[in-house]
């Protein structure tokens, strides 16, 4: 069963290139919680896109990392269009790995929420 375009993940919206990381490694507002930080960047109508920076000091073994990053993109891929353009880098606390998935859903789910809201109040 093909994802629908609103549900695709596209190269078109990945952070793809050392440079655009850069970029909003340098230029970025922090967004917190237990498990995860969020550095978020406009970047001047692009449209929302996605970074991963899951480290192996946040989760040692390979599978929990990979565990994360498709929980992460899945997440993206389902709110994408009620986020504005921004660019987003997501990365994890060692907390994050003790969760089950639908804790890292509700997690990224809030996230999505006040990325939303924050973007519509002037």
């Amino acid at each position: 069963m093909a994802a629908s375009r609103a549900q695709a993940f596209p190269r078109s919206v990945r952070l793809t290139q050392p440079a655009q990381y850069r970029q909003v490694f340098a230029q970025a507002r922090r967004l917190n919680d237990t498990g995860f930080t969020l550095l978020v960047r406009d970047n001047g109508g692009e449209g929302a896109r996605l970074g991963l920076a899951i480290s192996r000091k946040c989760a040692r073994r390979a599978v929990d990392r990979q565990r994360i990053k498709r929980l992460v993109r899945e997440s993206f891929r389902r709110n994408r269009e009620q986020l504005v353009s921004v660019d987003i880098v997501v990365m994890c606390r060692p907390a994050v790995t003790d969760w089950d998935n639908q804790r890292i859903r509700a997690s990224l789910d809030r996230f999505w929420a006040r990325l939303s809201a924050a973007c519509e109040s002037p």
